[in-house]
């Protein structure tokens, strides 16, 4: 569609600001940050792995729902659907005789939404480029950097590490739309995790908070400034055997709550969500990774499935 936000009847439908930016921010912040990683769902972060190696990764996923808008929002009968595609690079490396990786993505994203107030209907149907994440991860605790003949030998125990993400605002956004793909300004998310093995099981716990910086040209100049958002994770894993393995995922994410020049959004959340991960080898190179969650407790977005999968290449 060519317009912002169009009424599904013959005139376009003029709102405040206030009411429909509520209900497109809630959504995006949701289902988006980090490239639709607000859900934090990512097991096996902290494993030490061989140094030296590369690896390339296709995927793609869909993800749809209610999205449950901020409390102030007259807004109802919300959906969302989401479909992106997405290209990542790693390369793991020697950081003072601990291992640690590198790694890059960058993803596609076509959205479709609608929703009623005031008894219209609103809809839009748009495609554009996130803004690609860059994040480097240090395990500094329990894993020595040992290249992959070595590391068969190896067994893991205790691990610690840390990590820096960073997503560049240089994905599509126009100022002049309610829905952009891009966020149009800078996000840094440091974390901390731990990872242990204990026979054929690893645990994962995760924290981790993105730092947002203003967009001063969110919507007809108006100025978004959002609070650091808060993640907490955790995974239970049973490994089959190489590359072969399964994850329970669940995490509780919190704060972020947003105001666009300087009047707040009530849009403060306090959200969880629930997963499984499967993974499995094709080949001694090559593996597929499937993966689903959905939320399980929802005040402000959230309220939507997720389902994916990711083919991976080493070399």
């Amino acid at each position: 569609m060519n317009n912002k936000f169009k009424a599904r009847s013959t005139n376009t439908l003029t709102l405040p600001i206030g009411i429909t930016v509520k209900f497109v921010l809630g959504a995006w912040l949701t289902l988006t940050a980090g490239n639709s990683k607000a859900q934090d769902l990512e097991p096996r972060s902290y494993t030490n792995i061989p140094i030296g190696m590369n690896f390339l990764v296709l995927g793609a996923a869909h993800s749809t729902g209610g999205v449950s808008p901020s409390p102030s929002t007259p807004i109802e009968d919300t959906e969302l659907t989401i479909n992106s595609a997405v290209i990542g690079y790693a390369h793991t490396f020697n950081l003072a005789g601990k291992s640690a990786k590198i790694d890059m993505s960058a993803a596609r994203i076509c959205f479709k939404g609608s929703a009623e107030s005031n008894g219209e209907q609103l809809s839009t149907d748009r495609c554009g480029y996130g803004d690609p994440n860059v994040r480097l991860t240090w395990n500094f605790f329990g894993a020595p950097a040992l290249p992959v003949q070595d590391f068969a030998r190896w067994d893991q125990g205790l691990v610690m590490g840390t990590s820096l993400q960073v997503s560049l605002p240089i994905g599509s956004y126009d100022e002049n739309r309610l829905v952009n793909a891009g966020a149009n300004r800078w996000v840094l998310r440091p974390g901390i995790g731990i990872s242990q093995k204990f026979g054929q099981w690893y645990y994962d716990a995760i924290m981790s908070v993105r730092f947002y910086s203003n967009n001063n040209h969110y919507f007809s100049d108006t100025r978004l400034k959002q609070q650091p958002q808060f993640t907490l994770q955790g995974h239970l894993i049973y490994n089959f055997n190489k590359g072969h393995w399964l994850s329970l995922n669940t995490n509780f994410f919190f704060g972020g709550e947003t105001e666009k020049d300087n009047i707040g959004s009530q849009d403060y959340q306090q959200n969880s969500r629930f997963g499984l991960t499967y993974s499995m080898p094709i080949t001694r190179q090559q593996s597929i990774k499937f993966y689903a969650s959905t939320g399980v407790i929802t005040q402000v977005g959230n309220d939507f499935n997720t389902y994916g999968a990711l083919w991976q290449y080493s070399f």
